[in-house]
């Protein structure tokens, strides 16, 4: 494995060699994080998909984008030890770049195996690290020795000693099952969970990844409020807690983390400032439709953006502290790695 995690210092040296334009790096969770990260969620579970997420990887570090998003199920454990492979590879000191990755979702190994239930139960249930009535939806946990033993396997995955950030994976999934008060007790338990592997040094710092969850009105039954969020944190790991992120989808099109007031009568992006919180943007291309279809305003606007993928990104990542975007191939790494070298919106 991999010693050490980023650190405020390997990040600024990391900015300073990237020829990165005024604006594109942001101080965030303690970190100089690049204002796009590369994701690694789509596609097949392949050797020919790993090997095209392991150099598209490599390029974008040497393109002067530090931040890499993935999570345990993503392409059932794949991209995880894609992003490991890849970042080995690189020779790159493991204090320059930030490590984002994610448990909830119980994550198949490699494939998907014939029979899900029977899996299910050697993996999880007969090991101990799950009782049935933790599981909701047939496929999401919070539970904290589960959290725990994940953490760990994607320690395994990316070959390091410590992840920078590590999402709770849509949360608000619960929420379809059980109880707001049963939620946050579980929420509660889980971020206790989250602060012992922080002081472990197993992870640096936590947040959660969510959906649909910040976008909905405050009374819908998946609404998730950054406040709720920040002092079940405060409970479990008092004043120095170590929530440092949130991430939802933000781009033309999905724009509530910008304009719905849904968080106290301010914006999440508002709420997040205020607490010192980082916001990344997922679905920053919603999954490649903006790539091909954007708002005529956002292709008509002069400048240097050359593509409608790269005008897209420069409104994601204008409003965020890093936007992500799906790369798995060098030349999509090339094209959006483009705006490294110019300066965001204001």
């Amino acid at each position: 494995m991999l010693p050490g995690l980023a650190t405020l210092e390997g990040t600024a040296r990391f900015r300073d060699a990237s020829g990165g334009a005024p604006g594109h790096f942001r101080e965030g969770s303690g970190l100089w994080l690049s204002s796009l990260g590369i994701g690694t969620y789509l596609d097949r579970d392949d050797d020919a998909t790993d090997a095209l997420y392991a150099r598209s990887v490599r390029r974008a570090l040497q393109l002067g984008i530090n931040v890499v998003d993935s999570a345990i199920n993503y392409r059932n454990q794949r991209s995880e030890r894609a992003v490991g492979a890849a970042v080995r590879e690189s020779g790159l000191p493991r204090e320059q770049f930030v490590l984002c990755t994610k448990g909830g979702y119980l994550p198949f190994d490699g494939a998907r195996p014939r029979d899900v239930r029977a899996y299910f139960e050697e993996t999880f249930i007969k090991p101990g690290l799950l009782e049935p009535e933790e599981i909701v939806a047939g496929c999401h946990s919070l539970a904290p020795r589960y959290l725990e033993d994940q953490i760990d396997r994607s320690r395994r995955n990316l070959g390091v000693a410590c992840i920078d950030l590590y999402y709770l994976h849509n949360p608000e999934t619960q929420l379809g099952e059980v109880t707001r008060a049963e939620f946050l007790r579980r929420l509660r338990a889980a971020f206790a969970a989250l602060e012992r592997a922080c002081a472990e040094g197993r992870i640096a710092a936590y947040g959660v990844a969510t959906w649909g969850g910040f976008r909905l009105a405050a009374g819908e039954e998946e609404y998730l409020s950054l406040d709720e969020m920040l002092a079940a944190a405060r409970e479990a790991g008092g004043a120095s807690h170590h929530f440092r992120a949130v991430q939802l989808p933000f781009n033309v099109e999905m724009n509530e983390a910008r304009v719905f007031r849904n968080q106290g009568g301010r914006s999440l992006l508002e709420a997040a400032h205020d607490n010192g919180v980082a916001v990344f943007a997922s679905a920053s291309l919603l999954q490649g439709r903006l790539a091909q279809k954007l708002l005529r305003q956002m292709r008509d606007q002069p400048g240097a953006l050359q593509t409608d993928a790269q005008r897209a990104l420069q409104f994601a990542r204008s409003a965020v502290t890093c936007a992500l975007v799906g790369m798995k191939t060098p030349a999509h790494v090339e094209e959006n790695a483009a705006l490294v070298r110019i300066p965001s919106l204001e």
